[in-house]
C-alpha cells in the first residue's frame, strides 16, 4: 500500500477514535413511543436521569406515541446513527410486525442495545368472583364455552396475547373484550363487567392488596416478590407458560460500535444502582442489562412466540 494511503487511513482512524472518545458532546434524546405517564415512560425517565449523570450530558425523554409504538420506532429508525437518539421500546415491538399489514420501517433499521427489564403479568378477577383459583375459571370455561370473557387494553397488548396464549394452550372458548387502554379494562374487571384479564403487577398490586381484585396467578416462571402468595400459571395449569412485559433500548442501525458500546455499558451500570433496582422492584419488574447479542436472541424468541399466537388466534389490529 502506498505510504500516503497508509497515512491517510491511520489519520482517519485516529479522527474517528477521537470523535467517539468525545462522545457525547451534546444532549442525547431517548424516544419513548408511548404516551407520558405509562410504565415505559416512567422507567425511561428514571434511566435518562442516571445515564445523563454518568455520561456528563443531558439525556432527554421525548414521547412520540401512536400506532402501538410504531410511530416513535419509525422516527428513530430514520435519524442519523450517531448515538444521540435512542429508542426505549417494549413488548409491542415484537408483536406489531404480526399485526400490521406493512411496518413503517425496515426490520433491520434498528439495532438492539440492551434488554432493560422483565415484568410478569398477573391474572386478576373481581374481588367477589366465584373463581377462587385458576382451576375454577378453567372448569367454568370448559363447562360453558363462550361464556367467560376477558379484557385487555387492545389487540396488540401483552394483556391480550397473554390471555390468548392461555386460551390456546388450554383449548378454551372465551370472548375477548378490548378496551382503548389498560386502565378502563381494570376498572371493568373490578366492577364485574368482565370475568378476568392479565394485567401488570404495578397496575394491579395495590388493588389486590386493597381488596378490590383477586389475583389468581402470575405469568413468570417463579412467583412475584410483590405477590408472593400468588402461584404461577406454570405451576398450576400450564407447565412452561411464561409471559413478560419487557422494556429494551435500541439504536438506529449502523451506530458506530464504540458509541454503542459506551451507551450499553452506561445503561448496564445504571441498572445495577440500588436506587434504580429499588424503583423497578416497586413496579414489579426485574432489571436485566444485557449485551446486544443477548437482546437480539431474546427478541428472536419473542418474535416467534407472538407470531404463532397471532396467527393461531387470527388476531387483527383494533
Amino acid at each position: 500500500m502506498h505510504a500516503f494511503a497508509k497515512t491517510l487511513i491511520a489519520a482517519c482512524a485516529l479522527a474517528a477514535a477521537t470523535v467517539h472518545a468525545a462522545f457525547p458532546d451534546r444532549p442525547i434524546t431517548i424516544v419513548v413511543p408511548y404516551a407520558p405517564g405509562g410504565a415505559a415512560d416512567a422507567v425511561a425517565r428514571l434511566l435518562a436521569s442516571h445515564m445523563g449523570t454518568k455520561l456528563g450530558t443531558s439525556v432527554i425523554v421525548e414521547n412520540r406515541a401512536g400506532a402501538s409504538g410504531t410511530i416513535g420506532a419509525s422516527y428513530v429508525a430514520k435519524v442519523p446513527a450517531d448515538g444521540y437518539t435512542m429508542l426505549y421500546d417494549a413488548t409491542p415491538y415484537s408483536i406489531n410486525p404480526h399485526l400490521f399489514p406493512k411496518m413503517p420501517y425496515a426490520a433491520n433499521a434498528l439495532q438492539p442495545l440492551s434488554l432493560v427489564l422483565l415484568a410478569p403479568n398477573v391474572m386478576i378477577v373481581p374481588a367477589n368472583s366465584p373463581f377462587k383459583n385458576v382451576g375454577d375459571l378453567i372448569a367454568k370455561a370448559k363447562a360453558q364455552p363462550g361464556k367467560i370473557n376477558f379484557a385487555s387494553g387492545g389487540s396488540g397488548t401483552v394483556q391480550r396475547l397473554a390471555s390468548e396464549l392461555f386460551r390456546q394452550q388450554l383449548k378454551l372458548d372465551m370472548v375477548h373484550v378490548p378496551y382503548k387502554s389498560g386502565g378502563p379494562a381494570i376498572a371493568d374487571v373490578i366492577g364485574g363487567q368482565v370475568d378476568f384479564m392479565f394485567s401488570t403487577v404495578a397496575a394491579s398490586q395495590s388493588l389486590v392488596t386493597g381488596g378490590k381484585l383477586r389475583a389468581l396467578a402470575v405469568t413468570s416462571p417463579e412467583r412475584s416478590k410483590r405477590l408472593p402468595d400468588v402461584p404461577t400459571v406454570a405451576e398450576t395449569v400450564i407447565p412452561g407458560y411464561e409471559v413478560y412485559e419487557w422494556n429494551g433500548m435500541f439504536l438506529p442501525a449502523g451506530t458506530p460500535a464504540a458509541i454503542a458500546g459506551k451507551l450499553q455499558q452506561t445503561l448496564v451500570d445504571v441498572l445495577k444502582e440500588d436506587v434504580v433496582k429499588q424503583r423497578l422492584d416497586e413496579l414489579g419488574a426485574k432489571p436485566v442489562g444485557s449485551t446486544p447479542a443477548e437482546f437480539a436472541t431474546f427478541l428472536g424468541k419473542e418474535d416467534a412466540k407472538w407470531g404463532e399466537v397471532v396467527r393461531k388466534g387470527d388476531i387483527k389490529q383494533d
